[in-house]
């Protein structure tokens, strides 16, 4: 075994469990260090703390000086609460979240110093932009940047760091993160929603979404991380050969939590609950060493924020329990890779979830209203939905057998299937009150029975309703949520809009009642959105040659789903809805397309890298210990040597064969990079990626993997699979 593999074997069996106590109630620990509530009835006026909550419930913007109060008394909180410093923590364009770290110490001209923090620095604040990705909307001599506070989603203490959510715009006012379009999102989501659902009760005066996500991850020791340069600079094993055992005997998935992570999982939940993150769930994942954790439903936004900030404190974690966390989508080959669910919802300010049926025809009416358009939603823009999760890791597992395939469809399940195909017979035109009586009686009054015995799931759609949400299962692991909740607040809120567009016009220009308007426009929708919906598998041939049929798309790389993001028909969403601009439209496009490259140019040097200089070294070293041994039965036995040393020879034949083949591999990768990188239209560089050099990985990989195979397990330089799925 090599040195530094055996070092990292060596140090993973000296670990001693860090004991985390599990005995406090996580209602005692909730929220403790963030600004909520409670904590603001105790520490604002009654004046800044009813305009946070205005500003939070209805939108309101929060005066100058009522921000000096509320920043004194966030000051005052955080520092009784140990905190030294604050930030804007934001979301840029990376996937990741950012910070700059300002002490609350300021120096008077007497030379004495005072803690100080005010409206001003609470407010807003100007990091330097520059470095950040920002798709051409400003040169990198521009420095200037804004980030402004989010009163929604609210502030909390990491280590001794007060942080602020923020929005982070340029200097001419275009959007540089993710969290701007997805509060604009949300709240032209709330006026549409509000405005139908008002149709059946007039009290309601606010709609929320929310979202519940799952995030699986992988954990593996950190010392054997280390010894992996792949798993180091891009997050994924490029190479090694599947271990003997997997996941085929499907004894990890739900079993008993290994003592090591499980006291890593009890450190992470207690850090989540003192920043107000409602984990609730966690259990072991298909794969050996993967495993889940999802919370409770938030409001959108929060949710957003939290699993961003969730993503960041896992790592910070596992470093105290000497593990390392891995978000990549595939980072094993063979196994199941990692997504993180989005389970999607309307609720409304009277506690209602517009996705659940209710005990009465009306208010299931009600229910079929948003199911049914929400099920149009994606049909109409089913390939923005799949942009909306699309990136080079997600690439490795859609379609392969553990997750959603490329092709968008719905999945309902047959009772609620049976329900749309009743409803699509309603008379074009107003209803009988024979036909209105048997529709609620015999068709919509029954929903609820239906969906109480309604208990398939189906993996393999990549939007599956369960029961009373949407869950969108394609989005991947290290994946910031805000996209894909972006895309989907603003398609179900364009169409509602339209929705209510047309049974207004059938109310006051056919004269139909309300029901009959509402039913006759159902009925139309679930006759145009027929073709998204789907109860097979999604993983079958027979699938794709349908789809194709019904007019899908079925875009398989990222560089090919992308471009609907640039679509006339997504930047007349967007502009129609005042979510983003065309500018900002593009540019989140350049910016996807551009690390689409970039990560697979990384992937390949750090191939490259590994196969020339660890794995060919290493496959020579052994096969010169053959050739000396050959050559000493040579000097035994003579002529007859080749009885002997058959299968020597043998093996030395296939070591040349798959190192020649290893460095043929690299020679015409790096000829094609050279070609790609040459390329100025960002758009076919992305291409000549995908499907020039990208294509070679396999290749390497191949003949890399079967020298491990061949040469003596005392040599091989790289962390095996057994060893890094299988220690704990």
């Amino acid at each position: 075994m090599s040195t530094l593999r055996f070092q990292a074997v060596k140090e993973t069996f000296k670990r001693k469990p860090v004991s985390v106590s599990e005995t406090e109630r996580r209602s005692s620990l909730f929220g403790k260090n963030v600004f909520n509530k409670q904590a603001m009835r105790q520490y604002l006026t009654k004046e800044s703390f009813k305009s946070v909550i205005d500003a939070i419930e209805k939108g309101l913007k929060i005066d100058r000086k009522i921000a000096d109060q509320i920043s004194t008394g966030m000051k005052e909180w955080a520092i009784s609460k140990g905190a030294t410093h604050y930030t804007h923590w934001f979301q840029p364009l990376t996937g990741t979240t950012a910070e700059k770290h300002d002490a609350f110490f300021e120096t008077l001209e007497d030379g004495t110093a005072i803690e100080k923090f005010g409206g001003g620095q609470l407010v807003q604040q100007e990091p330097d932009a520059s470095s950040f990705p920002n798709g051409g909307i400003r040169n990198t001599f521009e420095a200037r940047g804004y980030t402004a506070w989010d009163p929604t989603s609210p502030a909390f203490i990491y280590g001794t760091t007060l942080c602020i959510p923020t929005v982070f715009v340029a200097y001419t006012g275009e959007a540089l993160d993710n969290k701007t379009p997805l509060l604009r999102s949300l709240q032209v989501l709330d006026q549409a929603a509000t405005a139908v659902v008002n149709y059946f009760d007039k009290s309601v005066t606010k709609t929320i979404a929310t979202l519940g996500w799952e995030q699986e991850y992988f954990l593996i020791d950190k010392s054997l991380a280390k010894s992996r340069p792949d798993i180091t600079l891009t997050g994924r094993t490029l190479l090694g050969h599947a271990s003997a055992k997997g996941q085929q005997l499907d004894d990890h998935y739900f079993g008993s939590i290994p003592t090591r992570v499980l006291n890593y999982m009890r450190d992470l939940e207690t850090e989540c609950m003192l920043l107000g993150i409602p984990v609730k769930t966690r259990h072991n994942e298909v794969a050996p060493n993967q495993f889940e954790l999802a919370p409770i439903f938030e409001e959108a936004n929060l949710a957003v924020d939290h699993n961003s900030l969730l993503m960041d404190i896992m790592n910070k974690v596992a470093d105290r329990h000497h593990f390392k966390v891995l978000l990549h989508e595939k980072p094993f080959a063979g196994i199941n890779g990692s997504g993180k669910h989005n389970n999607w919802s309307l609720s409304t300010n009277t506690g209602v979830n517009l996705l659940s049926p209710g005990s009465t025809p009306m208010k299931n009416l009600q229910f079929l209203t948003f199911f049914i358009n929400t099920i149009k939603a994606v049909y109409e823009y089913e390939e923005l939905v799949r942009a909306s999760f699309a990136s080079a890791g997600n690439d490795h597992r859609l379609g392969a057998n553990e997750a959603p395939p490329a092709i968008i469809s719905v999945f309902i399940g047959s009772q609620l299937t049976n329900v749309l195909n009743e409803l699509e017979k309603v008379t074009n035109g107003k209803l009988s009150p024979e036909e209105k009586t048997d529709l609620k009686l015999n068709v919509v009054g029954k929903i609820p029975e239906i969906l109480l015995d309604n208990t398939d799931r189906n993996r393999t759609s990549p939007f599956a309703f369960t029961g009373n949400k949407f869950e969108l299962r394609a989005v991947g692991s290290s994946a910031n949520c805000a996209n894909p909740m972006t895309v989907l607040n603003s398609i179900v809120a364009k169409q509602l809009l339209d929705f209510k567009e047309k049974v207004d016009s059938l109310i006051t220009e056919k004269k139909m009642k309300k029901d009959d308007a509402i039913f006759n426009v159902l009925r139309e929708y679930i006759k145009d959105s027929k073709k998204i919906r789907f109860e097979g598998d999604g993983y079958g041939k027979a699938w794709e040659k349908e789809a194709e049929k019904r007019g899908l798309s079925n875009k398989k790389s990222t560089p090919e789903a992308l471009k609907a993001k640039i679509s006339k028909k997504t930047i007349a969403l967007y502009e129609e809805l005042e979510i983003m601009s065309k500018v900002e439209i593009e540019a989140r496009y350049e910016i996807k397309v551009e690390e689409y490259t970039m990560r697979i140019q990384i992937e390949g040097r750090v191939l490259g890298d590994i196969a020339r200089n660890h794995i060919i070294p290493t496959a020579i070293k052994y096969q010169n210990r053959l050739i000396n041994n050959v050559k000493g039965l040579k000097d035994i036995y003579g002529k007859n040597f080749k009885k002997y040393a058959g299968e020597q020879m043998e093996l030395i034949k296939q070591i040349s064969n798959h190192i020649e083949k290893i460095n043929k591999g690299i020679t015409e990768m790096i000829n094609e990079r050279k070609k790609a990188n040459k390329t100025e239209d960002i758009e076919k560089r992305a291409a000549l990626y995908c499907n020039k050099v990208k294509p070679f990985f396999e290749e390497i990989r191949y003949h890399c993997d079967k020298l491990e195979l061949l040469v003596d397990d005392e040599l091989w330089p790289l962390t095996k699979y057994r060893e890094l799925l299988f220690t704990r």
